[in-house]
């Protein structure tokens, strides 16, 4: 199987490893016949759903980082420690996704089954401008074959996170792959916009919240907002539509964790008058600091390719500063968004570079392709 197909298959799915090692002989993170959390009293059949392959070993970090001791020096002002509470979110990771419905809101209403995967990911600074922070996520993946062979590694550019201290613009989505731009004044408020973007870099998501700095944690909580399904949940399932809730990051001295706290909402439609809500889902995601393996093969991955996303980045940020709904086409040519640019991104490993004018070129009118209506100059 050829890489491309590989990473596309990665991306499809979702992270795909299941029962990573923290340590060589230490027990895997969960049996296959081990009920999850939340419902003690469910048959045995309700299993845990998502990734199936091997990783290799992973070797946790320990000890306080150097960014959590960075982040608790004293004296700091609330702006410089919420600075540095973002910035401590770079690094090496290996990530865990969990994902559970803990209530559900019609009479015959069973919990589906909850979902796991981890991967192997770098988080890494690409700009800081003081009140504004940009960090993007790239999965390193190795895979370990029948034989014990570990294959890789293989890169594929992930999610965006973007910071900015007292941002105007709130995103939420609306249904019907729509985006509504919103703008509020937050001067004085000291709240940060966290904005997250898709591996495509077209957006999720504009919510602002407010870091606390208490006891010797730090946290980051959301407003409320809403947001379109993610990949573990529209590729197998299709009775809703939105979700919604709210989220938090909190700091840890190996990492960080993002707390998600979502309801899926089911919009009206020619079946259903008035929207409603199916269920309640908990999520829980750890990024834990590691040793090894080597992650370094993220850096080049962007090396190549890091030109061609900044020109991607800016058709976005372009698109975005209008108040007009923001409405994309789900396939052009039957290939999603993100196949266009990998494949790409790909060529540019590969070949010769092109110039800056053929790299603009190229990432708008790619992106121009799928906007249902409106042009961009």
């Amino acid at each position: 199987m050829g890489l491309k197909l590989i990473l596309l298959l990665l991306l499809v799915a979702g992270c795909q490893h299941r029962h990573p090692i923290e340590q060589s002989g230490a027990q895997s993170i969960k049996s296959e016949t081990a009920l999850p959390f939340a419902w003690p009293f469910i048959s045995t059949e309700y299993a845990w759903q998502g990734g199936n392959t091997q990783g290799t070993e992973v070797s946790l970090s320990t000890g306080a980082s150097a960014e959590w001791q960075h982040l608790h020096q004293p004296g700091l002002s609330k702006f410089e420690r919420d600075r540095r509470a973002i910035l401590a979110l770079v690094g090496d990771y290996r990530v865990s996704f969990q994902f559970i419905e803990t209530m559900g809101f019609y009479p015959e209403f069973s919990p589906k089954n909850p979902y796991f995967s981890w991967g192997t990911e770098r988080v890494h600074l690409l700009a800081d401008a003081g009140d504004f922070i940009q960090l993007q996520h790239t999965l390193v993946m190795y895979f370990k074959a029948a034989d014990g062979v570990v294959h890789g590694p293989m890169v594929m550019k992930h999610w965006r996170q973007d910071w900015q201290f007292e941002g105007a613009q709130t995103l939420n989505y609306i249904g019907d792959q729509t985006w509504l731009p919103m703008h509020q004044d937050r001067t004085g408020t000291g709240l940060w916009t966290q904005a997250v973007y898709q591996v495509d870099d077209s957006p999720r998501y504009i919510v602002a919240g407010d870091w606390r700095h208490q006891h010797g944690s730090s946290r980051w909580e959301s407003a409320a907002f809403q947001r379109p399904l993610p990949r573990r949940e529209f590729s197998v399932r299709d009775d809703y539509q939105l979700l919604e809730g709210t989220h938090s990051i909190s700091l840890t001295p190996t990492g960080w964790v993002h707390q998600q706290w979502n309801r899926k909402l089911q919009q009206a439609t020619a079946l259903a008058e008035t929207p409603r809500y199916l269920s309640a889902e908990y999520g829980l995601n750890r990024y834990q600091r590691i040793e090894r393996p080597s992650l370094e093969a993220a850096s080049e991955y962007w090396q190549r390719t890091g030109r061609y996303w900044a020109e991607v980045r800016a058709v976005w940020a372009e698109i975005l500063q209008s108040d007009e709904p923001i409405q994309l086409k789900k396939r052009v040519a039957d290939k999603s968004l993100y196949q266009y640019h990998f494949e790409y991104a790909d060529e540019l490993q590969t070949g010769s570079f092109p110039d800056e004018a053929d790299l603009r070129q190229q990432a708008r009118a790619t992106v121009q392709q799928f906007l249902v209506q409106g042009d961009f100059e």
